[in-house]
């Protein structure tokens, strides 16, 4: 399963060769052409049957959440800062690996029975957690993991019955769904596709490779939050695990364009592929820059619903995950110039050409 490959690569932000070096195999001889860019997008190409004249971009971006070295303490402890946003609750006594050799470390805090009272209710800061890799001092600590030395979660790959578990589901997911649909047949038209870099730390490569491309439309392909356990108040989820792949509608980097959305839903109401809707207003995605793109780019995300991400182990079902690229591809054998069009343009042209 490619999932596997992909969730268990290391590929924090900045840091994405593991994960590119696993994508470049698994498109070569599904596309027509593929290349890295300057600033290390994955950017394939897969030419259509020609019966359709337009340009459309697939995005899912390759890069994950994770950690860099920035001072070593003493006595052979390392200090690190977050690379994309992760929740300091989530790392105490968490294992990771370090730098390109992968040396197994351990995110530690201060005993339960050392704290004080008034820090038994407290998070810790992720400044006040060190990582142990077994350095006996400061010198055998930075020749171990210099500053700038990446770290991940020691996460492997699990299936779950109908789930699997595993880290960096977003958007390892995305990119999977990604590679499906390049290793199937041809579309009416040209499709470009992007696996993009930096998307946690600002929507970076996405910006870059949809300038390159200049696409008639877009779709990003994402792992998206599922909150669907238990809450102390009777609130809607995210998303749901088991409900099918989520369409956004909006989030706080995009609206994302109706005529795409209405494709999507109308697919899936006539083929019964299940699907939802995600909370509008949650998160960002590389759709946010894509859309801003040289003259505007028509954009929606559509994303594999995936529980505790950004997280050492994230959860999604399989279910959700085959038909995401169920959707998709049968989303895109309907894609049209015609479906781009404005409610009314046609007249406006009619009234245009009759003066």
């Amino acid at each position: 399963m490619i999932l596997r490959e992909l969730s268990e690569a290391f590929g924090v932000s900045g840091n994405e060769g593991d994960v590119r070096a696993i994508v470049l195999d698994a498109v070569r001889g599904h596309v027509d052409a593929v290349k890295v860019d300057a600033l290390g997008n994955v950017l394939a190409f897969k030419r259509g049957t020609g019966r359709q004249r337009m340009r459309v971009m697939l995005a899912a971006h390759m890069d994950e959440v994770g950690l860099m070295v920035v001072g070593h303490d003493n006595d052979g402890f390392l200090r690190v800062k977050a690379v994309g946003g992760i929740d300091p609750r989530l790392l105490p006594g968490t294992i990771l690996q370090v730098g390109s050799e992968r040396i197994p470390g351990v995110i530690g805090v201060k005993p339960i029975h050392l704290l004080k009272k008034e820090e038994h209710e407290k998070v810790p800061k992720l400044e006040d957690l060190v990582v142990d890799i077994g350095a006996k001092n400061k010198d055998e600590a930075r020749k171990l993991a210099p500053l700038g030395t990446y770290a991940t979660f020691a996460t492997r790959f699990r299936e779950l019955g109908p789930t699997v578990s595993g880290k960096a589901f977003d958007d390892r997911a995305g990119c999977a769904v990604l590679v499906e649909l390049l290793r199937g047949e041809r579309f009416r038209f040209d499709l470009h596709a992007a696996f993009t870099v930096q998307e946690e730390v600002g929507l970076r490569g996405a910006r870059v490779a949809a300038y390159a491309i200049e696409p008639d439309c877009a779709f990003a392909l994402e792992g998206t939050i599922a909150d669907d356990i238990p809450k102390d108040k009777d609130i809607s989820p995210t998303t749901e695990l088991g409900k099918g792949p989520a369409i956004t509608v909006m989030d706080r980097s995009f609206i994302a364009d109706r005529r795409l959305v209405r494709l999507l839903t109308s697919t899936a109401e006539e083929l019964g592929i299940p699907y939802q809707i995600k909370q509008p207003g949650v998160g960002g995605t590389d759709a946010g820059v894509i859309h801003l793109t040289r003259k505007g780019v028509p954009s929606v995300t559509v994303a594999v619903p995936c529980r505790y991400i950004h997280s050492p182990v994230a959860l999604l079902s399989l279910d959700d995950f085959n038909n995401t690229v169920r959707l998709m591809r049968q989303s895109l054998s309907r894609l049209t110039r015609r479906a781009l069009e404005r409610e009314g343009s046609e007249t406006l042209e009619r009234e245009r050409s009759e003066t």
